[in-house]
């Protein structure tokens, strides 16, 4: 077990707490290993009603342990991605109400571990006024991973193809918007709501009610006892920040390529519109990312929706992560972000129109499936 997952039963509620925060709670193997043990023991176990996870001060998790990977062996990269993906496919249909805690830094591996919550089980992803959603991983010569790809493509119009190409953020407001959260809960809130689920739940374990619902939350994605507990800490989110620009990035992500999206971006920074300063400084973004990257990355979007699942997705995943870990760029980019921190990574290609397609599609050869 891993020192870093701290794990109590509170009433009828399982609480996972990542307590690493010099490293923003960026998970090793240890934690992901961790945190599967006790949500496969809490899956069966009749006392515990629901599940929580939580971080610390800063944030939820800041993703994966890049600099580990860094560090290590292609071989350690590939056992850490198949153990992690094991985890979001576990998140992904787990049988209870599972609740993560959105608040402050939530990226990477820490959306892997949130957003993939099923309502169907009465699950309920929260964000607070701190939350900072990103999927960053073309800043350092790698791909949105975890199952976000799928989530990316279906955020609406093309606001996830604009936030994952560019490595943008975006706040709690946004990710609701996205569709990766359900409900908003002030910061200063969250213990009272951790406590309010304990005694919820304690109350559940004692009433009739624990045998209709058995603790496996509701069907059909019908809001459980969990929804209406997190309902009476809820606010109304603020407008989201990404609304507002939806016309011009459905308008500029709409291609096929990377390349016709720098061009079309180029045109619509060229043209004097009201969008021509927000397009220009996308583009400028664009640019700073890796080209094989953002290729890779805008393939994976479009093709994830017709894969039929997030087991289907997350072995996409590996497979991506198989290629690109072999490639120069992913030690390179997380070297110039992480590492040296000169900001100044030398990409191969160096330029998105110069990426070739064939070594894009070859970066999706099958793999072996994510274990079950």
């Amino acid at each position: 077990m891993s020192e870093h997952v701290l794990a109590e039963v509170r009433g009828g509620l399982g609480i996972l707490t990542l307590d690493r925060p010099r490293a923003l709670n960026s998970l090793d193997l240890g934690m992901v290993l961790a945190l599967e043990r006790h949500l496969l023991e809490w899956a069966d176990a009749p006392e515990v009603r629901a599940v929580v996870v939580r971080g610390g001060e800063r944030g939820l998790c800041a993703g994966g342990d890049v600099r580990a990977l860094f560090r290590g062996s292609d071989a350690d990269a590939v056992r850490f991605w198949t153990e992690e993906y094991r985890l979001n496919a576990l998140i992904g249909r787990y049988p209870k109400p599972y609740l993560p805690l959105m608040d402050g830094i939530t990226m990477g591996g820490g959306l892997g571990i949130s957003a993939h919550a099923p309502r169907a089980s009465g699950s309920v992803r929260v964000v607070t006024e701190r939350t900072l959603v990103s999927m960053p991983e073309t800043r350092i010569g790698f791909t949105p991973d975890v199952g976000m790809s799928l989530l990316l493509a279906n955020a609406p119009g093309e606001l996830g193809t604009h936030l994952c190409l560019t490595s943008g953020q975006a706040g709690g407001a946004d990710a609701i918007l996205l569709g990766w959260a359900d409900a908003m809960v002030p910061s200063e809130r969250l213990d009272e709501l951790v406590d309010a689920l304990a005694e919820a739940s304690s109350a559940l374990a004692s009433s009739a009610l624990a045998g209709a619902e058995g603790g496996r939350g509701a069907e059909g994605g019908q809001p459980s006892w969990a929804y209406d507990v997190v309902a009476s800490f809820a606010v109304e989110p603020p407008p989201a920040a990404l609304a507002g620009g939806r016309e011009w990035i459905d308008d500029a992500y709409a291609g096929e390529s990377a390349a016709e999206i720098a061009a079309r971006l180029a045109e619509l920074a060229a043209g004097g519109s009201a969008a021509s300063e927000a397009a220009g400084a996308a583009l400028a973004g664009l640019r700073k990312m890796c080209p094989f990257s953002v290729a890779v990355t805008l393939a994976a979007l479009r093709r994830s929706p017709k894969l039929g699942s997030l087991e289907a997705v997350l072995a996409q995943d590996l497979a991506l992560g198989e290629a690109l870990i072999a490639r120069s760029d992913f030690r390179e980019g997380v070297r110039a972000l992480l590492i040296d921190k000169d900001g100044a990574p030398a990409w191969e290609p160096s330029l998105i129109e110069d990426v070739d397609p064939e070594e894009v599609a070859a970066a999706f050869e099958p793999r072996p499936s994510v274990p079950a």
